[in-house]
């Protein structure tokens, strides 16, 4: 176990006695809703973890420490101080270390802690990607990357609509990594069930996943795996309607001269003002409904491998 790793008790003891795990990152505490609906939300998800027979471990670098399970408190801590708080990818990990900082981690930072910590399923939002016009600005999101080594399998609502989808696509192809769709054909765009995009494959459940997830890795080629899974229909929006309003988060975020790790909070906080708050109810039910499905691969994965 790496020296700068701490394990929450409860997940060590999980780990030790092969039970299942799922990770969740935390920069959806801190920069991905607004307080307090961002502790209000990853305690639920942690419940609904638990309630599915898994053990919840929340990600996050707290005073130089890598962390997989957090307390009440942390989280707390986290919701509270909001942005002020370090968005921490890949890249940043040493640094913050280095430094005793405190970091939220993305999708990449917390597949990598994972990984740390044998941890083989995560449930997050949506995973990043290519973003808009990066022809020009170059902006590919760590996440990619790390889905291209780490094996880790991302359990998410597809790809951010607000991002290039196509593009995300072909990178993750080119890399090797699958992208499997949970009881569709279709790869779904976060709020949206359909991204207009198919998928690699499909399985209609977790135990099908669980036995792709195992034969990949047995092969030795590394990696992670891209678990798509739609936003309950009930809590969707139209995919017209969405075009419509991240077309004009864009504008905006352009016109603010926002780049580089600001984009992707920025235009979901744009995007959820714009839909009167549709899209933060929308959120928190697709990260609800993500981490049932990651406890169920998780229980598939340990029966797998009793």
């Amino acid at each position: 176990m790496p020296a700068l790793l701490d394990l929450a008790p409860t997940v060590a003891a999980a780990l030790a006695a092969r039970q299942p795990v799922v990770a969740l990152e935390s920069t959806i505490i801190s920069h991905g809703m607004p307080w307090p609906q961002n502790v209000e939300t990853a305690l639920a998800v942690e419940a609904e973890v638990r309630a599915h027979g898994a053990v919840p471990a929340t990600v996050a670098i707290v005073d130089g420490r890598l962390k997989a399970g957090l307390s009440a408190g942390e989280i707390e801590r986290l919701g509270r101080a909001g942005t002020a708080v370090a968005k921490a990818s890949r890249r940043d990990v040493p640094v913050l270390v280095a430094r005793g900082g405190t970091g939220a981690t993305t999708v990449a930072a917390t597949m990598l802690i994972a990984a740390l910590a044998g941890i083989r399923v995560f449930a997050t939002g949506g995973i990043g990607g290519v973003h808009r016009g990066a022809e020009t600005s170059f902006d590919v999101s760590a996440d990619l990357q790390e889905l291209a080594r780490t094996p880790v399998a991302v359990v998410c609502a597809g790809v951010k609509s607000i991002l290039d989808i196509g593009l995300t696509l072909e990178y993750l192809e080119t890399h090797g990594v699958p992208v499997i769709g949970y009881g569709t054909d279709r790869l779904p765009a976060f709020f949206c069930r359909d991204s207009g995009f198919s998928v690699d494959a499909r399985f209609d459940t977790p135990a099908e996943i669980a036995r792709a997830m195992q034969a990949q890795w047995a092969l030795g080629s590394g990696g992670g795996m891209v678990v798509a899974n739609p936003i309950p229909a009930e809590h969707a929006l139209p995919r017209d309607v969405m075009d419509g309003v991240i077309e004009r988060a864009l504008a905006d975020a352009a016109a603010a001269g926002v780049s580089g790790k600001a984009v992707t909070p920025f235009l979901l906080a744009r995007v959820s003002a714009l839909t009167g708050g549709e899209s933060l109810a929308g959120n928190i039910q697709l990260v609800l409904n993500n981490a049932r499905l990651a406890a169920q691969l998780a229980v598939a994965c340990a029966a797998l491998a009793a």
